[in-house]
């Protein structure tokens, strides 16, 4: 059996309102082409540890579907901003972590067991910005976020039990841009671009990130 395959990624994310408008990305020098945008609807399920010793370690390990690249992810820091990303393929849904992926973290996790920690469902809006060859240079990615954290009723061992164990903690929307064959001075021009037309910068540096402060913060 072969492992699991990786890559690195850098990406930039922004936090946007309700009402934000995506400006014309094909004014970023090099671009020559915005596609056409693509809708896509993910779940992600989030796993770490009773302490989440992996979130204290920037790492993230999560079991998406939907989209373009389901499959389990394992996200770890990297030098310079950047995130080297290992996937590990989908299985029935009853699975638990695979056991490579569990393997690469099993120093943060000290031998404590991985467990469902949260829930993001993300409807997806995605466009690609070409170069004069048809090459993708970055991804943009327009998010919707709904994030949930387990509800109260997901462990009772009695009684009724609650058809989506998973209650509601927050939703916000972002734009996230990721570099594929693109130079890297494309992702501050197209930042500027979003900044102008009224972005702010990330609050967090993960998705799963922001859900965990909001979460912990007072009322």
């Amino acid at each position: 059996m072969s492992g699991p395959d990786s890559s690195i990624e850098i990406e930039r994310k922004y936090a946007v309102d309700a009402g934000f408008v995506l400006p014309d990305l094909s004014a970023v020098p090099g671009v020559a082409a915005v596609t056409g945008p693509r809708t896509y609807h993910l779940t992600a399920v989030y796993h770490d540890t009773p302490g989440q010793r992996l979130a204290a370690a920037r790492i993230t390990l999560r079991r998406r579907t939907g989209g373009t690249d389901a499959g389990w992810h394992l996200k770890l820091p990297g030098e310079a901003g950047a995130r080297r990303e290992v996937h590990a393929p989908l299985g029935p849904g009853t699975e638990g972590v695979p056991a490579e992926l569990a393997g690469l973290v099993s120093e943060q996790t000290g031998g404590e067991p991985l467990r469902p920690i949260a829930r993001l469902q993300t409807t997806r809006t995605v466009r690609h910005l070409l170069d004069s060859a048809g090459q993708v240079l970055a991804e943009v990615a327009d998010d919707e976020v709904t994030g949930s954290l387990p509800g109260q009723n997901s462990s009772k061992t009695e009684g009724p039990r609650d058809p989506d164990p998973w209650q509601t903690a927050i939703a916000w929307r972002e734009v996230e841009i990721e570099l594929a064959r693109g130079p890297a001075g494309l992702l501050d021009a197209a930042g500027r671009l979003l900044l102008e037309a009224g972005a702010g910068p990330s609050p967090a540096a993960s998705k799963l990130s922001l859900l965990l402060s909001a979460a912990a913060s007072p009322g």
